[in-house]
């Protein structure tokens, strides 16, 4: 006898909703609607999978399609909430493009928590948060993650540094040189960030802020400079591995 088909099928496109998810039905509306019926040509009983953020992966049925609404029969959860590893990537705003891959490489590799810092050498000042939100969730969509990052509205590093939580450790990627991240990074507290400077680094004064911060460790990604968004990736990699996220 042939096998049966896995249902829903691997190609089955996967959407993130606003809305709380649960069994019945759901509308689909505007550009999500477009995606759905315009691109991938859905037709009544085609599948989708739906995530909200919060509660895990559902199944999605195509009951009716027009050509801007659809209504999705919600007819089963698919996976429970993932488990969000508890880091924060605290990273400095750098130019367009660069700041929309970081977004989106943080939320590939597992971050919890993305916060834009201000530093004395950021040459970007205002982020388009709508943008760099979209880009994490395109991201969530295509690698599988039921949780999108926060995003954090931008901070001034000193303020950062002022209300750091002490039960939070702080890994700082020193262009001066530091501690091997691999080893600084295993074990250690499970709740944890890493920062990120702008391009050029931060300054003497900056350095010293942060290295007064109880708990902050200086860390070294290798011989090779980095650029900020090379780093940024690095860095999490790495702290992903230490903590068998890999």
């Amino acid at each position: 006898m042939p096998a049966t088909p896995a249902w829903p099928p691997q190609s089955t496109p996967r959407l993130f909703v606003a809305t709380p998810l649960g069994l019945g039905p759901l509308r689909i509306d505007g550009p999500q609607a477009h995606y759905l019926g315009s691109v991938m040509r859905m037709k009544p009983g085609d599948p989708v999978k739906l995530f909200d953020g919060q509660s895990g992966e559902w199944l999605g049925v195509a009951a009716s399609v027009a050509k801007r609404e659809l209504i999705l029969d919600v007819t089963q959860q698919l996976r429970e909430p993932e488990t969000v590893p508890d880091l924060w990537l605290c990273a400095a705003p750098i130019k367009k493009g660069r700041i929309d891959w970081v977004a989106e490489k943080a939320c590939e590799l597992g971050v919890a928590r993305l916060v834009p810092v201000l530093t004395r050498r950021t040459v970007v000042d205002r982020l388009n948060g709508e943008r760099l939100r979209a880009h994490m969730i395109e991201a969530a969509e295509q690698c599988g993650r039921t949780a999108v990052p926060e995003l954090a509205e931008p901070v001034k590093l000193t303020a950062l540094l002022r209300d750091w939580p002490a039960e939070r450790a702080l890994f700082f990627a020193d262009e001066t040189g530091g501690a091997p991240a691999l080893g600084a990074m295993r074990g250690g507290a499970a709740s944890a960030a890493i920062l990120i400077g702008p391009e050029g680094g931060f300054d003497e004064d900056e350095r010293a802020a942060i290295r007064a911060v109880p708990g902050a460790v200086a860390i070294g990604l290798g011989p090779r400079i980095l650029r900020a968004d090379t780093a940024a990736a690095a860095a999490v990699a790495i702290w992903m591995a230490s903590r068998g996220d890999w």
